[in-house]
């Protein structure tokens, strides 16, 4: 057998098993999407309406347990984090679906805000322009290491933009800021998809189960804030 041959078995094999983690990727997207949808639609119904929301001042806003819910989420990536360290694959995908449920209640307000119809619009809008970047961000043969650092100083600038307008309400800010953030998180669905390319080439085999479901956790926040910048715009308010 000569090198040419070699060479050519060793490319398909990769492929093949970049087409397997990628498939795994995305199955664990999928259904710590479903997840999140049923979790979401199920947190506005009673008992769990009650005990998540409260009026105040005539406006809707999260209980202390709704609050609790919302950091939730936050610490749950560190501690999938940290199994990933360990090399759990098990552990780690566990924290993932459980992360999943409770950014799933987190964001039940997006059903009392919106009507159903125009959320799930946005959500296959969403899905549609996240396969489009995905497959682009996978297929490039472009070098995109340093989008990275762009996109992370961007991504740093529209969350303090988003700060600076809790307390001053400008709805210019707000509009600057969702334009910014389709963009910034359309960019982090190419780059975190090319950069796990690379990964899966340059880690150990036994990583790949694990780089597999933290992988889908950078896609699935890329998703969910594509997700809900564009809800912004095409969203219709009850």
């Amino acid at each position: 057998m000569n090198i040419n041959t070699h060479h050519s078995l060793a490319v398909e094999r990769t492929s093949d098993g970049l087409r397997a983690f990628f498939g795994k990727i995305y199955n664990y997207m999928t259904g710590s999407l479903v997840l999140s949808a049923a979790s979401a639609y199920i947190s506005t119904k009673e008992p769990l309406v009650d005990l998540l929301y409260k009026v105040s001042d005539g406006k809707l806003t999260f209980s202390v347990w709704g609050w609790l819910v919302v950091v939730a989420p936050f610490l749950l990536i560190f501690m999938i984090q940290n199994a990933a360290n360990q090399l759990n694959p098990a552990k780690t995908a566990m924290l993932f679906w459980i992360f999943s449920i409770l950014m799933g209640l987190s964001m039940g307000s997006i059903f009392l805000a919106y009507t159903t119809a125009s959320v799930f619009q946005t959500f296959l809008i969403t899905a549609a322009s996240f396969m489009g970047l995905s497959i682009w961000g996978s297929v490039t043969k472009r070098d995109l290491s340093g989008l990275g650092a762009f996109l992370f100083m961007g991504l740093i600038g529209i969350i303090l933009a988003s700060i600076v307008n809790i307390f001053i309400t400008s709805s210019m800010i707000s509009f600057v800021v969702s334009v910014l953030g389709v963009f910034i998180f359309a960019g982090l669905i190419i780059y975190d998809t090319n950069r796990l390319k690379q990964m899966y080439v340059s880690v150990p085999v036994e990583q790949r189960d694990v780089l597999a479901v933290t992988g889908a956790l950078s896609l699935y926040l890329n998703f969910i804030n594509l997700f809900q910048f564009l809800l912004s715009f095409l969203g219709d308010r009850r």
